[in-house]
């Protein structure tokens, strides 16, 4: 029988950053691809960045840039995406995001990164230092009000993933080892396996990524 998986990214397909990583993990499995911007121009594109107040989310597009939507206004498409993979008979869909969204319609497993991450993270290092990668420093204030809830101390650097990832990892890492993190978290889909162990050998610590936990959890979910 064929397996398959069904992944929505809230940017532009095909996610040539992600899928090939996450197939490598996944072994002999379909992945079916949606995005919630396929199909969109620059202009739509535009109109769904986010204002003064909103939640910040960075993804991808299919020419390889990066943009900013708000999660209010992405959100419903996201939900429709998710909605065709069910509808189509798909048991098990991915969201590649490690954003917070509210609940989706249901019609299979749902497995989102940003739950996953959180709860693995949890489990080993409540209380600890975290260190977190994200993209972009408009995300900064919202990164750090979600990790402190696990009752630890927390410091959020940007580094974009999709910009001079490289660079941008190593001097995140170096200021988050230096600032004594006991953890770092990489919490985008975009930060690949390269970048989560480089950044874990930079610091000098454990690192984790919303990547590698979610198609793990797959893996394990697909039997």
């Amino acid at each position: 029988m064929e397996r398959v998986v069904g992944t929505v990214t809230i940017g532009q397909t095909p996610r040539t950053d992600v899928i090939p990583e996450l197939s490598a993990i996944l072994g002999d499995v379909t992945v079916r691809e949606a995005g919630a911007l396929d199909g969109l121009s620059r202009a739509e594109i535009a109109g769904l960045a986010p204002q003064c107040g909103d939640y910040v989310l960075v993804t991808r597009l299919a020419d390889g840039s990066s943009v900013q939507v708000a999660e209010r206004r992405i959100t419903p498409r996201v939900a429709a995406k998710i909605k065709e993979h069910f509808d189509a008979g798909v048991p098990l869909v991915l969201l590649l995001c490690t954003g917070e969204f509210p609940e989706f319609p249901e019609g299979g497993l749902l497995i989102r990164p940003q739950r996953v991450l959180f709860h693995v993270v949890r489990a080993v290092a409540e209380g600890k230092r975290l260190g977190i990668l994200t993209p972009s420093a408009d995300q900064v204030p919202q990164s750090e009000e979600r990790w402190r809830r696990l009752g630890g101390t927390v410091k959020s650097v940007p580094a974009s993933p999709y910009v001079d990832a490289e660079a941008a990892v190593e001097r995140a890492s170096r200021e988050l080892g230096a600032w004594g993190a006991e953890l770092l978290i990489l919490d985008c889909i975009g930060y690949s396996e390269s970048m989560r162990r480089a950044a874990g050998a930079i610091a000098g610590v454990p690192a984790v990524s919303g990547r590698g936990m979610a198609a793990r959890v797959v893996w394990e979910l697909l039997g």
